[in-house]
């Protein structure tokens, strides 16, 4: 096949994972970055540990999409959690499986994987070119800003990988919008997905507990009950396990519903176990003893229980359990999309062939986070984008093979 020249747009995962592919075929593949250098994201997630993908079982991990997923399936297939890990073994990064499933670099870092893989992409011939801003089209050329002048560039074919609205700092800001919707293409509004939420804490509660875990307990919301931790915040609640249900309680929210995060404090113990264990104790025992000693409550915990229901103390053992096992906590609102770690919304899935093509504009292909899906924490997100990556770098692959 003769060599082509593929335009990408954005250096991120799915960027670089598309041009790896591109230019094992033989094209010539030059990455245009906004930013002083690339995958600024794929970092800032190594920064505590990069979760590179998950060790579950390939079945269910394939369904962790949502309503997308199975638009991804075949894009997955073709780049299972296997072959992430042998991917980046192949470039010098040893993997192991965490106690929760999740997958990370025995380095627990990015930066090792990004060097060696910007090393690897350098030896075949990719060129990256930092802080070049697309700022859309001027008929078939792409159009760039760059610290000299107004570059513009023509492509056999370009795959945008700009990502979604996440981090604006990093460089995903989603001004791409108004250039794909005056070409046609639908964009579904972007919207905070692995997001914190606001609460209306007492000043009390607030000050005590700001920081603070709540750790062994199971969540629930309408995406089902699972078991983890999470954080109390100055304004609300935030980290993994609340993540789990962003998308289930933004929904309902979005609609005007009101939306409880539902906390088992105590989920290895019964409602009946419980009421009995703190009906042992009198009147004359203070609540916070009767929480410590009949159901191991103190702390936080204890805090979240008094906060979130003030007349706790005075209820009968049976109604305490009950509540023990299912404290309702009142949502507000998401917090802001800037601090959200990834987002919904994007590119519909109406507007792409299967070979992630814009029916729109033909030539011009998408990939990862700029594509209307979501994923929880854990591996998904970036394991999707790199399929996703590769996917689209297939099909601009196929489509180019068919226009000779």
């Amino acid at each position: 096949m003769g060599q082509n020249n593929i335009a990408i747009i954005g250096g991120g995962p799915s960027g670089l994972m598309a041009a790896e592919v591109l230019s094992e075929s033989g094209h010539a593949v030059t990455v245009y970055e906004s930013m002083p250098t690339v995958a600024r994201k794929f970092l800032l997630a190594g920064k505590s540990g990069l979760n590179i993908t998950h060790s579950e079982d390939y079945a269910a991990f394939a369904e962790r999409f949502g309503s997308a997923s199975s638009r991804l399936r075949s894009a997955l297939d073709g780049f299972t959690p296997d072959d992430v890990r042998q991917w980046a073994k192949a470039l010098g990064t040893e993997t192991f499986v965490g106690s929760s499933g999740r997958v990370f670099p025995e380095v627990m870092k990015a930066s090792p994987l990004l060097r060696a893989w910007l090393k690897s992409l350098e030896g075949r011939g990719v060129k990256i070119l930092t802080r070049h801003r697309w700022t859309g089209f001027q008929g078939k050329e792409l159009v760039f800003d760059t610290p000299d002048c107004k570059k513009q560039v023509s492509a056999d074919a370009t795959l945008l990988a700009l990502g979604g609205a996440s981090y604006p700092r990093l460089g995903s800001d989603a001004a791409w919008i108004p250039w794909l919707d005056e070409r046609g293409v639908t964009v579904a509004g972007f919207e905070p997905a692995n997001c914190g939420f606001d609460v209306d804490w007492s000043e009390t509660f607030r000050d005590r507990f700001a920081g603070a875990a709540l750790k062994a307990v199971t969540a629930t919301s309408e995406a089902g009950t699972i078991p983890g931790e999470f954080v109390v915040s100055k304004s609300g609640i935030e980290g993994s396990l609340v993540y789990a249900h962003t998308s289930a309680l933004r929904d309902r929210l979005s609609r005007g519903e009101t939306a409880n995060l539902v906390i088992d404090l105590a989920p290895g113990r019964t409602v009946e176990k419980l009421a009995k264990d703190l009906g042992r104790f009198d009147s004359k025992t203070s609540f916070s003893n009767r929480l410590r000693k009949g159901a191991g409550l103190e702390g936080v915990k204890a805090a979240l229980l008094r906060e979130v229901s003030p007349d706790a103390a005075r209820l009968a053992p049976l109604d305490l359990a009950a509540l023990i096992k299912a404290v309702p906590i009142p949502l507000k609102r998401p917090r802001p999309i800037a601090e959200a770690i990834s987002s919904a919304g994007g590119v519909t899935w109406s507007a792409i062939d299967d070979d992630y093509m814009l029916r729109a504009l033909p030539g011009t292909f998408v990939a990862g986070e700029m594509i209307d899906w979501e994923a929880p924490t854990g591996g998904y997100l970036l394991s999707a984008c790199f399929a996703t990556g590769r996917a689209a770098a297939r099909g601009i692959d196929r489509w180019l093979a068919r226009r000779v």
